[in-house]
């Protein structure tokens, strides 16, 4: 097995000069560091992790900490997440929650044990537990929800703008009692999306009314149960906004058992897209949203953190776009 002298050997450098190239350090001449790259390729040099882990005080890991990972839309923000991590040298451990405070406080008590080297976390819900990793300095990047006092680099996506072009294209299409199924109350994501909601009944001279709104669980059992209370209404609703795409999912599979056709007696425009929204029939309207890109700017938000500790905490926006499909144009003049 090569060992670090080896490698400085074959790129005629000092020990010293290949373990900076090895720890990532800047001050490295570009000439001499590519010299050491090539050397440690052709000598299938390994670097010992251990031993570079207790010169860093932290691991190379990033632990990605989400709420569902049976959720197309954490797939793809993963994703957006590995490919810039494994570009900037790091590996990425992945945490589900399912949206369990305890099993969330689990996993940030592993983050501090194993020292690892940034956390990119969607929080199951009030921030409490996030201030020990502030606490502790470990660098850390918030997505898909909002915390409050601005102290945390975070990404998100325009949630209210999105549910009000949904409600507003629901409105346009001439659907009269719009109902909304939206997730647990105190969730910035549902909080923002139920405001989109009813910033577009309010823009079309709608009334708000609460019984037509259903707080659920992000999850499809959870829609089916929003749905089928719905339809239990004495005047049921015309037309449907989810605030997320597996409650879709659970919605229409309700109206599907009870035999109300889409989008003759139920128009629906769900949020999130759904890698197969466009081959169902009829093909669903949903609120899409760039995840890959989201994972990306997290990940990017992240690597400049850890160069840059004490730099002021960054919030990125990034921009929704209704798709829209037969699901919710179909409504009869």
């Amino acid at each position: 097995m090569a060992t670090i002298y080896d490698v400085a050997r074959q790129a005629e450098v000092s020990p010293a000069t290949v373990s900076r190239v090895v720890n990532g350090h800047a001050n490295v001449d570009p000439a001499l560091a590519e010299r050491v790259r090539r050397a440690m390729r052709e000598l299938d040099y390994r670097p010992n992790a251990v031993a570079r882990n207790l010169r860093r005080s932290r691991t190379t890991l990033w632990a990605v900490v989400i709420s569902d990972i049976g959720n197309p839309f954490f797939t793809a923000v993963v994703r957006g997440v590995e490919d810039i991590a494994q570009r900037a040298g790091y590996s990425v451990v992945l945490c589900n929650t399912d949206e369990d405070p305890a099993k969330e406080a689990r996993y940030l008590n592993a983050v501090l044990a194993e020292q690892v080297a940034g956390v990119i976390i969607a929080p199951s819900g009030p921030a409490a537990g996030l201030d020990r990793l502030t606490d502790a300095r470990v660098p850390m990047v918030v997505i898909d929800r909002q915390l409050h006092g601005g102290r945390v680099d975070t990404v998100l996506v325009d949630n209210e703008h999105g549910a009000q072009l949904a409600t507003a294209h629901l409105v346009e299409s001439g659907y009269q009692r719009i109902a909304c199924i939206t997730g647990r109350r105190g969730v910035y994501t549902a909080s923002s999306r139920l405001t989109g909601y009813r910033r577009a009944l309010a823009d079309a001279g709608r009334p708000y009314e609460e019984d037509l709104v259903r707080y659920a669980d992000f999850r499809s059992d959870g829609g089916y149960r929003a749905m089928a209370d719905l339809l239990r209404l004495a005047t049921p609703p015309d037309a449907l906004f989810v605030a997320n795409n597996l409650m879709t999912v659970g919605a229409v599979e309700c109206l599907v058992d009870n035999g109300v056709k889409v989008p003759t007696e139920m128009g629906v425009v769900g949020f999130d897209e759904l890698p197969w929204a466009h081959l169902v029939r009829p093909a669903l309207t949903t609120v899409t949203q760039p995840t890959y890109q989201l994972g990306e700017s997290a990940a990017r938000l992240l690597t400049e953190r850890i160069a840059a500790p004490d730099r002021a905490a960054a919030t990125v926006t990034l921009p929704t776009k209704l798709q829209i499909r037969e699901s919710s144009t179909g409504r009869p003049g």
